[in-house]
């Protein structure tokens, strides 16, 4: 009895359209959350209080189905992304009113759109990716530190009587720098040291060659490096192995034994 009910839910979590309705419903929770950021009649916020408690016993049935459908029940809280839906589920059962955990709720409720990267492999993938290069974007984040503050120094030293407000200390430097690199309006700040120092358009384009350029590419590099390797992964992962193609022939072979008797 339990092994056929876990065949059937097996099958229907691997159904396709029950994988659209869970992505339909993540959308509909996404548009809900949103349409209560407005001022709503009281006929709306009544459906958006229905459609609350449709989303959240959604998605702790589809959990249900996840957890009994798995053939590995043990670990099945030891993965991440199932330990986040189902901490999201859990916490959305919290009631959002006259509750001191209202608030709580009110966000988790924020991050149940989250829940779309945990159903759609592909989008799973890339967080993955992200998190494992973390350590090897730790040190160029750590190298692009080093050059923020040595040219946070130069600045507040030699530009610090021309703009305080810009380059008064290590710290306002730093922020400049920041807005140099990201372009914004970084070609006014230069023309205005630039009137004092002709030559100080050196300290600028250096300083954008090394981190708009040099370092953004590192970085690229890195995340696309480890995504590359995600999805070697993930398609290995779908790859059946040779023991379970050697299991199917036997199994083939007896059949057609059995047939042949």
């Amino acid at each position: 009895m339990y092994e056929s009910l876990k065949f059937n839910l097996n099958r229907l979590k691997n159904n396709k359209i029950f994988e659209l309705s869970v992505v339909t419903v993540i959308i509909i929770s996404a548009l809900e959350i949103g349409a209560k950021t407005f001022e709503l009649p009281d006929s709306a916020i009544s459906i958006t209080d229905i459609l609350d408690i449709f989303i959240t016993v959604f998605f702790l049935f589809e959990l249900t189905i996840r957890f009994i459908a798995d053939e590995d029940k043990k670990n099945f809280f030891k993965k991440g992304w199932n330990v986040f839906d189902t901490l999201v589920v859990v916490i959305s059962l919290i009631p959002i009113n006259d509750s001191e955990m209202a608030l709580l709720a009110r966000l988790v409720r924020v991050f149940r759109v989250l829940r779309m990267v945990s159903v759609v492999p592909e989008l799973r993938v890339l967080i993955n990716s992200l998190i494992k290069a973390l350590p090897q974007l730790g040190y160029v984040i750590l190298l692009m530190f080093i050059i923020f503050y040595i040219y946070a120094a130069i600045g507040s030293f030699v530009f610090a009587q021309i703009n305080p407000k810009l380059w008064g200390d290590i710290a306002i430097s730093m922020l400049t720098l920041f807005r140099i690199m990201t372009f914004e309006d970084w070609t006014d700040i230069q023309y205005e040291t630039m009137e004092v120092y002709p030559m100080s358009w050196v300290f600028y384009l250096s300083f954008i060659f090394f981190t708009a350029f040099a370092f953004l590419n590192m970085v690229i590099g890195i995340v696309v490096n480890v995504m590359e390797e995600e999805h070697a992964l993930a398609r290995s992962a779908k790859e059946p192995s040779m023991t379970e193609l050697q299991d199917e022939i036997r199994e083939l072979k007896a059949m057609i034994g059995e047939l042949k008797k």
